[in-house]
Formats: C-alpha cells, structure tokens, sequence
C-alpha cells in the first residue's frame, strides 16, 4: 500500500467507491468520471505503479484481471466492451496503481 496512493485508499476503504466485485487480489468499483454508460476499473489490491513496473511475479494477477474483464462486463449488461490500461504519464495514465478500465454500453466508446 502507499499512503499517497488514491486506488490504495478504495482499496483500504478509506474512500468509498461503487464496488461491484472484489477478493483477495483485486477491487473493481465503478469510475467516479465514466467515459461510457458502463465504466469499471480492475484494480488490485496491491501497489503496483504500472504495467511497466510488472514482471514475471505479476502474471498470475495480470491474467486474473483480464479474465474478470468479461466477466463482470457481461453480469454488467455488456455484449461487447473495450478494455485499457494507460501505461506512464506520456501513455495517459493519471493514477499511478495499475488498473484495467473497462468500458461499454453504448455505440460511441471513448477515442483511445
């Protein structure tokens, strides 16, 4: 955990979040700014900074995140969905703890 960390926070239960799933590994609440009429962020519980901070210990957890991915998509009303993860500063990432978005529900998705 890092104190400074906002997911960490959800995470902790120190800021309340829309949770629509969670375990051991991971969290998954609703995006407080959704781009899409359904928006979901995969997040896990531990402090990881990004995709590029991941190695060969991560792929379990990596993998359990993108398996979720339909899953919850679909008990979420989705027949289709994009999945994201914003890697970096120059890759868009603005809260440095990994996390997959997932998002659907509608004709027009976010412009990546």
């Amino acid at each position: 955990m890092s104190a400074d960390c906002i997911f960490c926070k959800i995470v902790a239960g120190a800021i309340p979040s829309t949770q629509i799933y969670a375990d051991d590994d991971v969290v998954v609440f609703k995006d407080i700014n959704p781009l899409a009429p359904v928006h979901f962020l995969i997040v896990p519980r531990a402090h990881i900074e990004s995709l590029a901070s991941c190695d060969a210990s991560h792929q379990a957890l990596l993998g359990k995140m993108l398996l979720l991915a339909p899953k919850l998509a679909k008990e979420q009303g989705l027949a289709g969905f994009r999945t994201m993860i914003n890697t970096g500063r120059d890759g868009g990432q603005e809260v440095f703890h990994i996390h997959v978005h997932v998002f659907g529900g509608g004709t027009t998705l976010p412009k990546t």
